[in-house]
This record gives C-alpha cells, sequence and structure tokens, in this order.
C-alpha cells in the first residue's frame, strides 16, 4: 500500500483553498447584509403602507377626525 505525504510542491495549493475559502466568506456575508437590508426595507414598507391604508380608509369613509391619524407616526 502506498502512502502519500505532503511535500513541498503542494504549498501553492493550500494558499489557493485559504483564498478561496476567504472569497466564499466574503460572498456569504454580502449575502447575508442584502438580505437584512432587504428585509428592513420590507419591514419598513409595510408599516408605513399600513399608516397611510388607515388613512385613506377614515377620508373614504367621510369622517371629520382623520387629522389625529395624519399627526400620529
Amino acid at each position: 500500500m502506498r502512502k502519500i505525504l505532503p511535500d513541498d510542491r503542494d504549498d501553492w495549493d493550500d494558499d489557493c483553498d485559504v483564498d478561496w475559502d476567504a472569497e466564499r466568506q466574503t460572498k456569504a456575508l454580502a449575502g447575508l447584509a442584502l438580505t437584512l437590508a432587504l428585509a428592513l426595507i420590507g419591514f419598513y414598507l409595510v408599516i408605513h403602507l399600513r399608516a397611510l391604508g388607515t388613512i385613506e380608509d377614515c377620508l373614504l369613509a367621510q369622517r371629520n377626525n382623520c387629522d389625529s391619524l395624519i399627526a400620529s407616526p
């Protein structure tokens, strides 16, 4: 049976593997940041559109006290 031992010729493969791992980690972190940013933007849009919908519902019902909805955040 033949035993394979690492030698000096295989050193450049290790550097390549380290670079590939660092690149893969960078891409994964960028994907995570993008996903988080999109989730936050979506959350903001849901809150904002819900508030606008409440104001529109009040106005379409021809109520007189819709000013209190516009002043509240």
